[in-house]
């Protein structure tokens, strides 16, 4: 193998791939780059037996071939140089040459790597900032508590009669939600549950771009897909399903509250710093005079008490949130204000952004009981 690539290029290749590389591969060789230069490029590859990220790169081959490289030394070297980058294998060892700086780096046995999975068939298109935008939104509530690893993931549902995508995820305290139209969606209603970490890399790593395709698990291939112009990820899927959430959102409310986001978000900032607990509730009070009421604290330690302007519609009421759970939805919107919308004080609130549509984001937040 023996080609010349542009820094850039290389960089964004590795860098893409790299990230998918496992922290503690169950076997050496899974700890490496696949480089395979052919034509007028360059693919680099990462397969850890539950994520697979391919990629390829303009390059200029003199000579076609392969070589596996510990994806760690690689990731750590490219960015350090700078201009064409040369690449030679010769034997066991690949030599980088860029500008003064010369690497010579052993390789690991290619016969011992794993083919990498097939990607499905491309079922549907979306726009990548929005699928990214999407994702990210939704990971708010992904569950970090690796116990239960299906609540560690992010659902993807296909509804075929409307179109549409919905993407969700839900810790048990918190549900997100979020649809997103596409188009060429071709498949039956089916749903899956993607590992939420790597899912969000993914989206990540093609916001950038166009146009990105999925390809949802069908018959027992267990592997999502999500591709680019230049680039495929697969992931394999988590075994069982989320809580439905079609029942768990009211759709009637008692109380409609309207608040400005950069002021609330403030605001809770504040009055949460006087609590000695991480997860410390925060007292909300929406009066009847457009005023909503901060408090935090409690009487054998610091207090702290805050107020922002707000739009009430409904009696008065008075409710407790987890703060961190609260800016989480805060943080997930992109409107300029918030909608809260309550049935009572012990019954979950849900969030959106004020003025958005069905199919925006909305964010189901249990409350805590505030004990006297």
């Amino acid at each position: 193998m023996k080609l010349t690539i542009d820094h850039a290029d290389l960089a964004a290749a590795v860098s893409y791939t790299a990230r998918s590389l496992p922290a503690r591969p169950p076997v050496p060789v899974l700890a490496g780059l696949l480089l395979d230069a052919t034509g007028d490029r360059l693919r680099v590859s990462a397969f850890d037996y539950e994520i697979s990220a391919d990629t390829t790169a303009p390059a200029t081959v003199t000579e076609s071939g392969r070589a596996l490289i510990s994806g760690r030394l690689l990731s750590d070297i490219v960015p350090t140089v700078r201009g064409a980058v040369h690449l030679e294998l010769r034997g066991p060892r690949l030599t980088l040459k860029a500008g003064s700086a010369r690497f010579i780096l052993p390789t690991l046995p290619l016969e011992e790597y794993p083919a990498l999975p097939e990607p499905g068939a491309t079922v549907g298109t979306l726009a990548g900032p929005a699928f990214a935008e999407a994702v990210a939104q939704v990971a708010c509530a992904v569950s970090r508590d690796e116990s239960l690893p299906i609540l560690t993931g992010i659902g993807l549902r296909h509804d075929s009669e409307a179109a549409t995508l919905t993407l969700y995820a839900t810790d048990r305290y918190r549900f997100a939600v979020r649809t997103l139209p596409w188009k060429d969606a071709d498949l039956a209603d089916t749903s899956a549950v993607i590992p939420g970490r790597a899912l969000t890399d993914a989206a990540k790593a093609t916001a950038d771009d166009t146009a990105v395709d999925l390809a949802l698990p069908t018959g027992s291939s267990g592997l999502f897909t999500l591709r680019s112009e230049h680039t495929t990820t697969t992931i394999r899927v988590l075994e069982g399903d989320l809580p439905k959430y079609d029942a768990l959102f009211p759709t009637e409310f008692a109380h409609t509250a309207t608040v400005e986001i950069a002021a609330l978000k403030a605001a809770v900032q504040r009055v949460a710093l006087v609590s000695t607990k991480k997860d410390a509730p925060i007292k909300l009070t929406f009066a009847a005079d457009s005023t909503l009421v901060l408090e935090g604290g409690t009487d054998d330690d610091a207090q702290a008490v805050d107020n922002v302007d707000t739009t009430l519609d409904g009696g008065e009421l008075t409710i407790a949130f987890n703060p961190a759970f609260l800016l989480d939805g805060l943080n997930a919107l992109t409107t300029e204000s918030v909608q809260f919308d309550f049935i009572s004080p012990t019954k979950p609130a849900v969030l959106r952004g004020h003025g958005s549509d069905d199919q925006a984001l909305r964010y189901l937040l249990m409350p805590i009981r505030l004990t006297s």
